[in-house]
């Protein structure tokens, strides 16, 4: 993996001091080598992560004549199929670079070049002739890219921190990017924290020629067409065989790679599937903690024993106070997912053995994973029965405030509050606050009054509304799906995956978010993936006698940390000396008292608010290594 940048002035030439600005601070995205090209007012730069061609795989790269110029973040699998094609066509190649042929295809194919392409990227052409600059971010956005245009100048860098390195990019703060924080967990794209910095977003391309800029979205999952095979057979080998050519092409690299194992159905396929494709034993990783039900280890190994892998484990410690800041800076903005803390230090672990890790990322959104789909599917079945019987009125909704206030935090009710919400504002509202921790309510007691003068009606779930417009009359299954593909999946999840493995210098890669793979799963009915409350239906059936029957029949566990023990106890001095320090809320966004009280309630037991708790402390901590004041 790399880093890149680059600078489209107006009037004036670029210097290497400024490219080097930018793209030094990210030295971690590609230690190993770097290069820039110049030409009068354009400057582009790139730092490698030599993974593939480590002689001649340097860039810049360019097409016969130099009249195109490729700096490129990220692996193209089928390179080689694409580079037999584009020689028979007469091209000539100057390296063994997979990244070699996007230049070739784009000198064929244009801004259609990317439908050929099947990996993951992000990467800046300049066209010398035609005086254009053509961005491109692989369909689910694994890899970063975000730009701006100040003063008539068009910058753009693998990172935000990249484009800060620039004097005259100030930091003006998007207070709507801070409320889509506190409801998703992470700034879903094309928004970032800084109201004058964009993110291009999943599958999209930008051109930008003459001061102008145009964006087109090349791509999105299609769950309109469907595959009707004779029986449960014929899809478990279709997939079958599609995953193991997705996790082969992956197995391509000039260095050593392993695979990380929770111990989860996911990761497990995908270690599985390498041993037997590999000669010899292959390196796996496992990160878990010294709290019992935080601890997958025992699970992983029950993996490595039955594919004989060489394996590695590490224990995490509650030290977060050296690392969590660290980890702050390197995201760039607020980013609010617990488990970039573990992400992290398995990639650390990892990085000392291999430069490349296979993992099980994809494996629930293809298949129907998370406990919000059957739970939203249940809600669905209950909400049917509750709008035939007619008992879901004027009353009953009456009566449901009424329990609900008395005991907010219990099963039950909350299970009556999802009903009442899903007949009022629909079943999209049901599932958007299924992914939150600041409710629109909670947000409310939160905030202060500045805030929500700022805000005013400003609706976080705009973004999901929006996604849910798209889907028609599908299935809720897939409805939820969609949205986290693109929603869940590229702004949290591949997010979280970059940073942690690009801040140790490896790369990660995920065979179930192969994009043939995930147009193939899309065609399967939604009863496939989702049975009687049975997740992963179909990959299950085909896994009964590849995987151990204590992986196949454990209970979903996630890759959480024991933050609500660690705040109670470990932490608890360092979270209130963040978060009741006079430096606190200088922006005047939050209720001290209910930050006061949400602290106290946690630390005594009375409600586990650790997730609420951990994205208010990311994000002051944010504030300070950022200087917003």
């Amino acid at each position: 993996m790399c880093a890149i940048v680059g600078i489209i002035k107006k009037a004036e030439k670029v210097k290497i001091e400024e490219l080097k600005k930018m793209i030094e601070i990210m030295n971690y995205r590609g230690p190993d080598e770097e290069g820039y090209f110049f030409e009068e007012n354009v400057g582009l730069g790139h730092k490698r992560l030599s993974i593939i061609d480590l002689e001649t795989g340097k860039q810049p790269l360019f097409n016969e004549d130099k009249s195109l110029i490729l700096v490129c973040n990220g692996e193209i699998y089928n390179f080689i199929d694409l580079r037999k094609n584009l020689e028979k066509n007469g091209h000539i190649f100057q390296t063994k670079s997979d990244n070699e042929v996007i230049v070739h295809l784009y000198e064929e194919e244009k801004e259609n070049c990317l439908n050929y392409l099947r990996g993951m990227f992000a990467f800046a052409i300049w066209d010398k002739r035609n005086k254009i600059l053509f961005l491109a971010r692989d369909r689910l956005g694994k890899k970063p890219l975000v730009y701006t245009i100040k003063n008539g100048n068009f910058y753009f860098a693998s990172e935000i921190k990249g484009l800060l390195q620039v004097p005259e990019i100030e930091k003006k703060i998007d207070f709507k990017a801070i409320d889509n924080f506190f409801t998703y967990q992470a700034i879903p794209s094309p928004k970032t924290i800084f109201e004058n910095i964009k993110k291009l977003q999943p599958a999209h391309y930008l051109i930008y020629r003459n001061g102008e800029i145009k964006i087109k979205k090349y791509w999105e999952i299609d769950f309109n067409k469907k595959l009707y095979l004779r029986n449960e057979n014929e899809y478990k080998e279709l997939l079958w065989e599609k995953l193991k050519e997705a996790t082969k092409i992956r197995m391509i690299a000039d260095v050593p790679i392993g695979a990380f194992l929770s111990g989860g159905i996911d990761s497990s396929t995908i270690v599985g599937i390498i041993s037997n494709l590999s000669s010899q034993p292959i390196k796996t990783f496992s990160v878990g903690f010294d709290v019992k039900n935080f601890n997958e280890l025992k699970y992983a190994r029950i993996v490595a024993e039955k594919f004989k892998t060489e394996h590695y484990e590490f224990v995490v410690k509650p030290n977060i106070i050296e690392i969590l800041p660290k980890l702050v800076w390197y995201y760039n903005e607020p980013f609010g997912d617990s488990s970039m803390i573990p992400t992290y230090y398995i990639a650390q672990q990892t990085s000392k053995y291999v430069k490349v890790a296979l993992n099980g990322d994809g494996g629930d959104e293809n298949f129907a994973g998370y406990p919000r789909y059957y739970q939203t599917k249940l809600l669905e079945k209950l909400y049917k029965i509750f709008k035939i019987s007619g008992t879901l009125n004027k009353n009953t909704k009456i009566l449901i405030k009424k329990i609900y206030d008395w005991k907010p935090y219990s099963l039950i009710s909350r299970i009556l509050k999802w009903l009442q919400e899903a007949d009022d504002n629909g079943f999209c509202f049901a599932y958007s606050r299924r992914l939150t921790s600041f409710s629109p309510e909670w947000k409310q007691k939160l905030y202060s009054k500045n805030f929500k003068n700022i805000l005013k009606n400003y609706n976080s779930f705009e973004i999901t509304e929006k996604l849910w417009e798209k889907t028609n009359n599908w299935d809720l299954l897939e409805k939820m799906i969609f949205c986290d593909f693109n929603l869940y999946l590229p702004e949290v999840l591949l997010v979280k995956m970059d940073i942690a493995c690009m801040s140790n210098s490896i790369e990660g890669r995920s065979p179930f978010l192969d994009t043939e793979f995930i147009e193939l799963i899309s065609t399967f009915p939604a009863d496939l993936k989702l049975r009687r409350n049975i997740s992963k239906y179909i990959l299950k059936e085909k896994l009964k006698n590849f995987l151990p029957e204590e992986i196949l029949k454990r209970k979903k566990m996630g890759f959480g940390v024991p933050l609500g023990k660690w705040f109670r106890e470990e932490l608890r001095n360092y979270l209130k000396e963040i978060l009741l320090d006079n430096e606190f809320n200088k922006l005047d966004l939050f209720d001290f008292k209910i930050v006061k009280n949400i602290i106290d309630e946690h630390i005594e037991g009375k409600v586990d608010h650790s997730a609420r708790l951990f994205l208010i402390l990311v994000f002051e901590l944010w504030r300070k290594i950022y200087k917003i004041n």
